[in-house]
């Protein structure tokens, strides 16, 4: 188990409950404050100009419309099925902390299409990176879920994440995506996109 660093010289300074929901109080604040800019650096680089849809760096036109991120709010499908809505949403889920989940699910997406005498090489590395019990992004899943996982992924098929992938699925489904909707990172963006198109 990583050890764990503490800036503090004197330990008692953690032990008072008030002390640490005042900790991740300014640490939440400080978090949503760097989410907003997050976001609008994000969308500069997708949308550097919403009106004239300028070309992005990945020298593909992208014109972001309200109509597209209306439908994100149709269902999480239609939202995951949109290159701009996976960065947008994926740029909420690091102000919660849980970016983990939509790289997970992107990760077994791209892990079905993968030519089968590569998968024993990408199951390890998702298993390593977002299952295994110590894993940096530990996706929520439970026991038995992990250890069948871990079982599937050691004899790798097409389908071995198929399950963990569903659940975490459900997980950003009704708890992220509501959430989401309500943010005033979806709200602002599609108001700007709608007075833009009013114009």
């Amino acid at each position: 188990m990583p050890g764990f660093f503490f800036p503090h010289n004197n330990m008692t300074e953690l032990n008072g409950k008030d002390d640490c929901k005042l900790a991740e109080g300014k640490i939440l604040k400080k978090k949503q404050k760097a989410f907003g800019a997050d976001l609008k650096n994000y969308l500069k680089c997708m949308v550097p100009h919403i009106e004239s849809g300028v070309k992005t760096s990945n020298s593909r036109n992208v014109m972001l419309s309200a109509e597209e991120v209306i439908q994100w709010s149709q269902s999480l499908e239609k939202l995951l099925a949109s290159k701009s809505g996976q960065g947008v949403f994926r740029e909420f889920l690091k102000s919660e902390f849980s970016e983990e989940n939509i790289e997970f699910w992107l990760a077994c997406e791209d892990y079905k299409k993968t030519k089968s005498d590569h998968l024993r090489g990408k199951a390890e590395r998702i298993y390593e990176e977002f299952v295994q019990s110590d894993a940096i992004k530990q996706i929520n899943i439970d026991y038995q879920m992990r250890e069948a996982t871990a079982k599937r992924a050691r004899a790798p098929t097409h389908t071995s994440f198929d399950e963990a992938q569903k659940t975490v699925y459900i997980l950003m489904e009704r708890d992220s995506y509501p959430r989401f909707l309500k943010s005033k990172a979806y709200q602002n963006l599609l108001n700007q996109l709608q007075t833009n198109t009013s114009k």
